[in-house]
């Protein structure tokens, strides 16, 4: 598979929570219409290992990553980070087994822009389907943030988009 020009992956494991959020972005942002040159996976648990490497800088230049992230806030705080936000000791995957370990092997090339949601709820041995009211009430603004991202402009009942502002590295990430 050739990946297109954008690719908008939501990661995670709805057996365990709220690390579900990642594909249930992805499912609400399968309702919306995309032109041809943007892409909308659900990556589930095997982004790293089977959808990541497969990327073609020549091809794709804006990988948008969905996924929870512990950033030490309140349930359901969205912010978006980039790989090199990740130190030692700093923002963490909220689990075993997440993204961020991959993300420093594969992000010459293109873009990569991780939207991270405070989870409030994991589960993990324990499987439990289903997302924190918090963590479901995050979705609507993240999928607003992924519109702003990837220059869409009508965003119908969907509300206004927020601003995004490329601070990284000068004030600290945007959080939402």
């Amino acid at each position: 598979m050739v990946y297109p020009e954008i690719v908008v992956a939501g990661c995670g494991n709805p057996l365990y929570g709220d690390d579900g959020f990642g594909p249930a972005v992805a499912q609400e942002l399968h309702k919306f219409s995309f032109p041809d040159h943007i892409m909308v996976i659900d990556a589930g648990m095997s982004a790293p290992e089977q959808i990541f490497p497969l990327l073609d800088p020549a091809i794709t230049k804006k990988l948008i990553i969905v996924d929870i992230a512990d950033f030490c806030s309140e349930p359901g705080s969205v912010t978006l980070l980039r790989p090199s936000d990740f130190p030692h000791g700093g923002i963490r995957d909220a689990h075993n087994g997440g993204i961020i370990g991959s993300l420093h092997n594969i992000r010459e090339g293109f873009e990569i822009t991780i939207i991270g949601c405070q989870p409030g709820r994991i589960t993990d041995p324990a499987m439990e389907i289903g997302l924190s009211e918090e963590v479901k009430n995050a979705i609507p603004k993240t999928i607003r943030i992924i519109q702003a991202l990837i220059g869409m402009t009508d965003t119908g009942s969907m509300g206004k988009l927020p601003e995004i502002t490329d601070n990284w590295g000068k004030t600290g990430p945007n959080r939402f």
